[in-house]
């Protein structure tokens, strides 16, 4: 048995060290769902906390040596910088702790049907649309998502049934802690070169999760770095999902609605399992959702269950939601800080018919900017004006020498700014009725969308 699981059936009080974060917040609420008495600390106030208080975990703002007091186990996330007083002090404390890949882990091995979601783009929506598909399918599963899903409004959920549908996240190597029975892979792509150094670093590392699920691979035939990863994985059942026609499940007869709004027939094996119009922009949620599709008829759904729950999917949390809408203009808030996402999100909001698109875009870590310059440079300049903000160094020491200006000094007509209310002031006093103003980022960039509606509302 795995220390952790052992611990974890021994201990009652779970302290959580950054409990705010999207990949800390969910195992903090299964967790509490199952009877621990749960206690955390964050630098950062935000919707999480929020959320957390509300089902009555008490959440300290600040990381102070003394929050771990009466904890019988202590679990941190990578994100948090190793000189941080609060970790220090778990760790010479004597009380169990560990990095939340390992909880997670163990979270993992109480089901007997775990469905992990990895890949370097899109695992926040696909893992909440097959978790709306079978929670709609009275599948009752448990669930841990990297973002927020609407209908159980909620980061994670406590079914009764033995299936769990986790987000995998390939940072640092940490879903190599799950013990997967179905791996769906999305995609495989450069990033946190920092870690990997090089995409065949990458592909192993999938390869070697792949190789890790005890029942089936669900993967992306369309995607060749995928498809690598895959290449020698056998003794399990493996399924395909994309565009073309040589994979398992496909679409055919695509068209667009409101621009960006896909429809299509889902096609398994050459057979039709019917029609599906989508909630969620942009023509990689096509494939996103073949995805889904696989994994959610793999674990007992039928073709008219995944329809019925892919349509009433309007979107995880901060994966293009509509904040508000006032004087005519759309605010809207999205999680894409990767140039891939950016990319086709980007693409996707100038089908939309909007007089203008306004992207705020909060970089994230300096490392991803530093390496991908060039990469971020290009898809910047695909919305009609680019608003940034200083990069958020997250658990990173600027040790690459860069800053947003450089970016800004490449991409032509953009700004810059320091603070949040800067960002909307200048945003508010230029945007006109017509418009779109979309904020971009995984760090706290949502913050500035909330801003720029009050503004709106107040003038």
């Amino acid at each position: 048995m795995h220390e952790t699981d052992k611990i974890l059936k021994q201990v009652k009080k779970i302290h959580f060290i950054g409990i705010g974060g999207s990949g800390m917040c969910p195992i903090a609420e299964i967790l509490h769902s199952w009877g621990y008495t749960i206690t955390g600390s964050d630098n950062n106030p935000g919707d999480n906390i929020d959320k957390l208080r509300s089902l009555g975990i008490n959440v300290i703002l600040g990381q102070k040596p003394e929050n771990i007091e009466g904890a019988e186990l202590i679990v941190y996330t990578a994100a948090i910088l190793k000189d941080n007083p609060e970790l220090v002090a778990a760790k010479e404390s004597g009380i169990p702790c560990f990095e939340r890949s390992k909880v997670f882990g163990a979270l993992s091995r109480m089901y007997n049907n775990c469905v992990s979601v990895c890949g370097t783009h899109g695992k926040t929506t696909v893992t909440s649309m097959l978790t709306q598909i079978l929670v709609m399918a009275d599948k009752d599963p448990s669930a841990l998502i990297g973002g927020r899903l609407p209908l159980i409004d909620s980061h994670g959920r406590c079914g009764k049934s033995e299936t769990f549908v986790c987000e995998a996240c390939e940072y640092q190597n940490h879903y190599h802690e799950l013990s997967p029975d179905v791996a769906l892979i999305l995609n495989v792509d450069e990033d946190h070169l920092e870690f990997f150094e090089n995409l065949d670093n990458i592909i192993a590392s999938f390869n070697k999760f792949a190789d890790m699920a005890s029942k089936a691979v669900i993967y992306n035939g369309d995607d060749m770095n995928t498809v690598k990863s895959v290449a020698n994985v056998k003794g399990k059942d493996m399924i395909s999902f994309g565009r073309e026609k040589t994979n398992d499940f496909y679409a055919e007869n695509i068209s667009y609605n409101r621009g960006s709004f896909a429809e299509f027939d889902v096609i398994h094996k050459g057979e039709s399992l019917g029609r599906v119009k989508l909630n969620i922009p942009g023509e990689h949620n096509i494939t996103n959702t073949l995805g889904a599709f696989a994994a959610a008829m793999y674990c007992g759904a039928t073709a008219e269950q995944c329809i019925e729950g892919a349509q009433a999917f309007s979107g995880a949390g901060r994966r293009f939601e509509i904040i508000g809408e006032c004087k005519g203009i759309t605010i809207a808030d999205d999680y894409a800080h990767h140039p891939a996402e950016l990319e086709v999100m980007l693409n996707a909001t100038q089908k939309m018919g909007y007089n203008t698109v306004w992207a705020v875009f909060q970089p994230f870590t300096y490392s991803r900017t530093s390496i991908l310059f060039d990469d971020f440079v290009r898809v910047l300049q695909i919305p009609d004006r680019c608003v940034m903000t200083e990069i958020m160094g997250s658990r990173e020491v600027n040790t690459y020498g860069i800053y947003t200006k450089d970016l800004s000094e490449k991409i032509p007509g953009s700004v810059w700014f320091n603070t949040f209310e800067e960002v909307a002031d200048y945003v508010v006093s230029n945007a006109k009725s017509g418009d779109l103003i979309i904020t971009l980022g995984c760090g706290d960039i949502y913050k500035a969308a909330r801003i720029m509606l009050r503004k709106l509302e107040e003038n």
